[in-house]
C-alpha cells in the first residue's frame, strides 16, 4: 500500500515532532485541527502539517493514522476515528502510539477493526525526533509491515510479532521506570520537606548519590509542564502490573504524585514557556503546599 499522506491525531508535542520528520522523509503529513487549541495550531503549523480540517476529512485523506494524544483519550480517539471510517468508507492504516497498558491497545484494536480497518500497536519510547538521538516506535500486530516500512524515516521502528498488546506492554515497563522514578524522587524529597529534614538530606545525596541528586535538580522542577497527561499514563501501568500479578501501588502513588503536582500554578506553563531558572528548593516548596489538597 501507498503511504503517501499519513495523518497524525494528534500535534502535540510528540506528534508535532513525528509528523515533521516524516514531512522531512518526503510524507505528506496531515492533521486535523478543528476544535484544537491555539497551542495544537501553533505547533501542526511550525511543523508543517496541513490541516485537513475535520477528523472526518482527516481520515478520508489518508493513508495511515498515528494515534498519538494522553491515555486518557486513546479509547474515545479509537471510537472517533471508527465513525468517521464509516461515514467516509475510508480504512486507512489505524497506528495506536498511544502509553496505554495492553488491554487499553486491545480494546482500542477491537473498536477499529469492527470498522473494518487495520490495526497496529505501538509503544514510543524517546523524545520527539529531534530532541533525542533516536525516537523508537515499538510495533505489534497481524502485519506491522505499513509502519516498518516507516523505518530509517526520522523514526526507527522494530516490530515484537503478531500479538497486538505487546508493544503496549514494553511501553509500559519503560515508562514505569523513567516517570515512576520521577515520582519517587519527589516523594522522597516532599516527605523529607514535611519532616523538616530537607537540608539534611540534600547533603546526604551530595555526598552518597550525587548522580540522583543532579537528575533530581534538572528534572523535579520541570514535571508540572506534563504532570497532568501522565496521571493517565501511570494508572495504565498500574493497571499492567495489576493484570500481571505484580502489586501497582507504586505506580497509583506516582500518580497522585502527578495529581498534586497538576494542582500547582507551574502546571500553566507548557515546555515552551516553563520557568528554566525554578530550582529544585522552590518547586518542592510550592508542592508540598498542594499535598491533600482536592481539584
Amino acid at each position: 500500500m501507498a503511504l503517501d499522506r499519513i495523518a497524525i491525531l494528534m500535534p502535540g508535542d510528540m506528534g508535532s515532532g513525528v509528523g515533521r520528520a516524516l514531512r522531512q522523509h518526503g510524507h505528506e503529513v496531515i492533521t486535523a485541527l478543528a476544535g484544537r487549541s491555539a497551542r495544537s495550531r501553533g505547533l501542526a503549523e511550525a511543523a508543517g502539517l496541513r490541516d485537513a480540517g475535520t477528523l472526518a476529512d482527516a481520515v478520508r485523506g489518508a493513508d495511515l493514522i498515528l494515534s498519538i494524544l494522553p491515555p486518557s483519550s486513546a479509547v474515545a480517539q479509537a471510537e472517533a476515528v471508527a465513525a468517521a471510517m464509516r461515514e467516509t468508507g475510508a480504512r486507512p492504516v489505524y497506528v495506536d502510539c498511544n502509553a496505554v497498558s495492553p488491554m487499553t491497545a486491545r480494546k482500542a484494536g477491537e473498536i477499529i477493526m469492527a470498522a473494518g480497518a487495520p490495526f497496529i500497536d505501538c509503544g514510543i519510547i524517546g523524545l520527539p525526533p529531534g530532541k533525542s538521538p533516536e525516537t523508537r516506535f515499538h510495533v505489534s500486530g497481524a502485519d506491522t509491515a505499513p509502519m516498518e516500512r516507516l523505518n530509517g524515516h526520522g523514526i526507527s521502528v522494530f516490530p515484537m510479532g503478531p500479538e497486538v498488546g505487546r508493544a503496549s506492554a514494553l511501553k509500559m515497563a519503560y515508562a514505569g521506570l523513567t516517570k515512576g522514578t520521577w515520582t519517587l524522587h519527589t516523594a522522597l524529597l516532599l516527605g523529607a520537606w514535611k519532616l523538616g529534614v530537607y537540608d539534611e538530606l540534600i547533603r546526604e545525596y551530595e555526598t552518597g548519590q550525587p548522580a540522583a541528586l543532579k537528575a533530581m535538580r534538572d528534572r523535579v522542577p520541570r514535571l508540572p509542564t506534563d504532570a497532568g497527561r501522565w496521571v493517565g499514563e501511570m494508572e495504565e501501568i498500574a493497571a499492567t502490573l495489576a493484570d500481571a500479578g505484580v502489586p501497582s501501588g507504586f505506580h497509583e502513588g506516582a500518580a497522585e504524585i502527578f495529581r498534586v503536582i497538576d494542582r500547582t500554578p507551574f502546571a500553566s506553563e507548557t515546555r515552551e514557556t516553563v520557568d528554566l531558572s525554578r530550582t529544585l528548593e522552590q518547586a518542592i516548596a510550592v508542592y508540598a503546599e498542594f499535598l491533600g489538597r482536592k481539584g
